[in-house]
């Protein structure tokens, strides 16, 4: 018999669908078959079932946080089980040392990621049988079946394995060290929370960083434009004046004394110049396009875009959603036709059937087998559902990769783009620009996707013909700022590693070059630097908070925060999945970097100014409570003792010597109580107004008031 050891239940179900079967406790037994002829079991990995030890393992004098103590450089890097993924761990254990049981088959997730989770939890196991590995783009019976009949050999994926193990202990290092370092220094600055860094998410959050110092430093300019409605042969128009190019105007009278030249004055069509573009379809779907194009159309965050993504790929009926590939091979391009006919009997898309391109087989600009990397572009299975009745999250998605897979079958879309330059009594030029569309092509599936950017349609004008001007004025303008980024725009500034590029031809640049983090671990990313309050997302737009600006502006121009050189990581990390890279040589120059970051930190720290930042009014982290535990908040109001931090409470520190038993909860009636406000209650017997109690459905401001009688802190409204 075989262990089958899927990452998640839901997928090993469908993994053992194709068979007759019978589930079990945390397994599911496959009845003998023609491909499992001696039956087997499938069992799945919870996500990540093992993890990395933490530092008090390796060293007990390591747990605690202290300077002369780091960096923290491990011998050998150890894991341990989860403890709330101990049961699952037991059952998987159990299977593979059966004595039935005499071979595997690594069915995780086809990645980088999927290698690492099960081949890890092999290891723990202590098991050494012969193992195979399960490599499919889609979970639909025909993949599934095809997938169990030309497994792969374990040593072909294995590389993978080293890349995922050396990124995992590369973080654990850079994330370890460079987070102790700091917390440590900012607290003797007087700053007590954990400022936690990584290889991935410091530079992230540095770009997020320089953008928001942009806006700050942002300085609006006035300027003036003259712009003027035409009349020629009845036909009305509007132009800018421009002289060399330029249609600004610094000087406001200037731009008064043109517009008053101009008024009334005869006007004669100059020049007319037409120039026909042709925009060819754009590629199908990565996972970065895909998290760019959800967020630009529907707000969904990164993450959000991978979990429904996900869903699709476990009902079968979307390919493997974690793809860097916007290509797919012959092999499957050879299944479209078939993708096409049953998107083609939908109502959402019959109008756009039948399809210019009966095929694109050979396209080289979808199908090129080079440029498959682990995995092809996200596309529709053989197994189309009745999109209609998907849910509206599941729906928009899967409407979005149907929609490219259709438009990379239409011809291209066709503009003429026209600049006309219009004389006003021979002396002042004005500059109108237009476009008219000649053929929608593919824009007609993906219209509402490409956004019109409404260049105005000019009348057709021919040099020579005269009329008059209408109306005409100087315009006030102000320079506008850079915008914040979307999280869709920052899920692409990730992938360039820091260049701005929003370009869909500029894919093929995209696909060389080496970004922060991979196609599965951005999302995440992101959803990091939100739960430790570095960033804000308000509105789609991407905030630096006061914590997250802090932590780049005492890091500085420091290696850590450098997007270029944790891209060039990444790339050397690609070279070890691919064979080309020693994980051995990798990992010496981390352990350098983790004493380069430790030494960065503390000669920096000479030179910190805080004076700027708000420290009192900066949310705190999760982790925060952990290393305040014990920390004086304030002088207890019974018996004067120290009111210190509990973990989950405040409670007087003279609870065994003197039996003192004040207390405070964190969280009151829905309300997270600060240490500032417990010392404000201590002090004076009183809070400010704070806002936001919530008792039943009604929402209220009140005060925390001292009751002296009992001894206790009371909800008041006076």
């Amino acid at each position: 018999m075989k262990v089958v050891i899927a990452e998640k239940p839901d997928q090993a179900m469908k993994l053992a669908s194709p068979f007759a079967h019978r589930k079990q406790q945390g397994f599911v037994e496959v009845h003998p078959n023609r491909i499992f002829p001696n039956g087997a079991f499938f069992t799945w990995a919870v996500g990540h079932v093992c993890e990395l030890v933490p530092p008090e393992a390796y060293n007990p004098a390591w747990k605690r946080w202290s300077i002369p103590s780091l960096p923290l450089i491990p011998e050998t890097f150890r894991h341990q089980v989860m403890k709330s993924k101990a049961k699952q761990f037991a059952i998987i254990k159990q299977l593979l040392k059966r004595s039935d049981v005499k071979g595997i088959v690594h069915a995780g997730d086809a990645g980088r990621e999927g290698e690492l989770i099960v081949r890890t939890i092999i290891e723990m196991c202590g098991v050494k049988k012969p193992m195979k590995r399960l490599w499919i783009s889609s979970l639909t019976e025909r993949a599934v079946t095809a997938g169990f009949e030309a497994l792969l050999d374990e040593n072909e994926t294995r590389n993978l394995y080293e890349e995922a193990y050396s990124r995992s202990c590369a973080d654990w290092l850079v994330g370890m060290n460079a987070s102790r370092v700091y917390t440590i220094l900012l607290k003797q600055k007087g700053i007590s929370d954990v400022f936690s860094a990584g290889r991935v998410q410091t530079p992230t959050l540095a770009l997020v960083v320089k953008r928001e110092k942009e806006i700050a430093a942002f300085k609006p300019e006035p300027f003036w434009e003259v712009k003027a409605t035409f009349e020629v042969d009845k036909k009305r128009y509007e132009g800018v004046w421009h002289k060399d190019g330029e249609t600004r105007l610094n000087d406001p009278e200037m731009a008064a004394r043109i517009a008053a030249f101009c008024k009334d004055k005869p006007a004669q069509v100059q020049e007319v110049e037409t120039e026909r573009k042709e925009f060819m379809p754009p590629y199908l779907f990565n996972l970065s396009a895909l998290q760019a194009t959800a967020n630009k159309m529907f707000k969904y965050s990164p993450q959000k875009t991978l979990e429904i993504a996900q869903k699709l790929y476990v009902k079968g009926i979307l390919s493997y959603p974690r793809s860097d590939s916007a290509f797919v091979t012959a092999e499957e391009a050879k299944t479209f036709p078939d993708i096409l006919a049953k998107l083609s009997k939908q109502s959402e898309y019959q109008a756009y059937f039948p399809t210019p391109k009966g095929s694109i087989a050979q396209d080289r600009r979808y199908v090129n087998q080079k440029k498959v990397t682990d995995h092809y572009a996200i596309i529709p299975t053989e197994q189309v559902p009745t999109v209609s009745k998907l849910s509206d999250e599941e729906r928009k998605i899967y409407d979005l990769v149907a929609r490219r897979l259709i438009a990379a079958h239409c011809e291209s879309a066709l503009f003429d783009y026209t600049n006309v330059t219009t004389m006003v009594d021979a002396r002042a030029s004005f500059l109108s620009k237009g476009k008219v569309q000649i053929r929608a092509g593919w824009r007609e599936v993906l219209f509402d996707e490409e956004k019109d950017d409404k260049e105005s349609i000019l009348p057709p004008l021919t040099k020579g013909e005269t009329g008059k001007v209408r109306k005409v004025e100087a315009k006030e303008s102000k320079t506008q700022p850079p915008k914040r980024y979307t999280e869709g725009q920052l899920i692409t500034l990730m992938k360039t590693a820091g260049k701005h590029l929003d370009n869909q031809e500029l894919e093929k640049v995209l696909m060389k070059t080496e970004g922060l983090g991979t196609e599965a671990t951005r999302a995440g990313i992101i959803n990091m630097l939100k739960e430790r309050k570095y960033i804000e997302v308000r509105k789609n737009q991407v905030f630096a908070t006061q914590k997250g600006s802090m932590l780049i502006d005492v890091i500085g121009d420091k290696i850590l925060a450098s997007p270029e050189m944790t891209a060039r990581w990444e790339q050397r990390l690609g070279q070890i999945g691919q064979g080309e890279a020693s994980a051995g040589a990798f990992m010496e120059q981390v352990k350098k970097l983790s004493h380069k970051i430790v030494e960065d930190a503390i000669e920096q720290s000479k030179g910190w100014k805080l004076e700027d930042y708000d420290i009192s009014s900066m949310p705190k982290s999760k982790q925060a409570s952990k290393f305040t535990l014990g920390s004086k908040v304030a002088t207890c109001r019974a018996c004067k003792g120290d009111m210190v931090d509990k973990g989950e409470f405040y409670g007087c520190a003279n609870y065994k010597t003197a039996q003192c038993t004040v207390t405070l909860s964190k969280t009151i009636m829905g309300k997270k109580i600060s240490a500032a406000m417990v010392k404000k209650l201590m002090d004076t017997g009183k809070t400010n107004l704070i806002k936001g109690f919530v008792k039943g459905k009604e929402r209220f401001d009140a005060y925390l008031m001292w009751d002296e009688q009992e001894k206790k802190a009371k909800v008041s409204r006076e």
